[in-house]
Parts: structure tokens; sequence; C-alpha cells
């Protein structure tokens, strides 16, 4: 990694046939498709490349950081097929759904959760750094709170009064939006 990070890219290339593999298999498993595994594996390794100065090999091994990153890729996009569903098509030229009509379309309820998203990202926002840290990691990465404290070499302990205080004023600052436990 070193090397890596000195920008030599035949490192990057014999780190990539060492691990490229496993990185594929772990993203198959997760994704069940081949072709966004390979995605991730290029992705993963962009990340190492770009990311290489930032390895401290003090505090680890090379590989489960790798996997973190292509663990975390593939969470971020199954998310992202969770949001954005694939299309139906009977024909490339032809959308099967495109001609039925929708009778479930509820505009109110569109832009209720329209605005409950933007005061969410405003309240985290109002958060300090360190509590919408620890919070954007475990809800929008995925992370477990043990995995947190690994990653920012924090106690365990911190991580978790963090969480519970940036939920704490989360909670605070939704309810004065009328935005309740109830809504979630």
């Amino acid at each position: 990694m070193e090397l890596v990070a000195a920008g030599d890219s035949r490192a990057l290339e014999q780190l990539y046939d060492r691990y490229s593999r496993t990185v594929y298999g772990l993203a198959l498993r997760m994704l069940t498709n081949a072709e966004q595994a390979e995605d991730i594996v290029q992705e993963a390794f962009w990340r190492v490349w770009r990311r290489s100065a930032t390895f401290q090999a003090r505090s680890g091994q090379f590989a489960p950081w790798l996997f973190g990153i292509a663990h975390n890729l593939c969470i971020d996009e199954l998310r992202r097929q969770k949001a954005r569903p694939a299309p139906v098509y009977d024909s490339e030229d032809n959308l099967i759904l495109s001609d039925l009509p929708d009778l479930e379309q509820d505009v109110d309820a569109f832009t209720w959760q329209a605005e409950q998203r933007r005061l969410i990202v405003n309240a985290l926002q109002g958060l300090p750094s360190d509590q919408r840290q620890v919070i954007e990691l475990a809800y929008f990465r995925g992370l477990s709170q043990r995995e947190i404290a690994s990653q920012l070499n924090d106690p365990l302990g911190t991580v978790k009064t963090r969480i519970r205080l940036g939920l704490q004023k989360l909670k605070h600052i939704l309810q004065t939006h009328g935005i309740g436990l109830e809504d979630r």
C-alpha cells in the first residue's frame, strides 16, 4: 500500500491480481448479479487507488480495509436498487407499465414524504459533526457500532454515546417540525 500511495500502478495491479476474485465473490453473494459485482470490483480498486494515502498499516491489514470498501459499495448498491426499482419492459420499445393508469397516486402523501426527507436532511446538518458522522455511518452506510468505532479509532462507548445523543437531538428537532415517532 505504501507503493500504491506513492503512485505505483504496478503495486495496485498486484493487489488487484491477489484480491479481485475474493472481492468479486463477496459482491456476487451480496448482489446476486455478475455485472454489478464486476462494477463493485472496479469501483473498490478505484477507491483503493484514490484513498491509498488514508490507509494506515498500523491500524490493520489491507484485506479487511478493502473488503470493508467493497461491502459498503454493495450496501449502497442494494439501497439504490430499493430506491430505484427496475423498469418493466415488454420489449425495448414498449413499456408495459407506461400504459397503465396509476390508481395509487397520492400527491399529498408524496409531497409530505418529500418534505419529511428535506426536514430530516436539514436536521442532520444541524447536529454536531461527530454525532452526524456516526449516525450517517450507522444508518446510511449500514455499519455496526463496533465497525464505526474501529473505523474512527474511537472507543465503542464513545460511539454509542454519540449515536444516542445525536438521535435524541434529531428527535427533538423533528418533533418541533411536526414529525413524531408515529411518522416513522
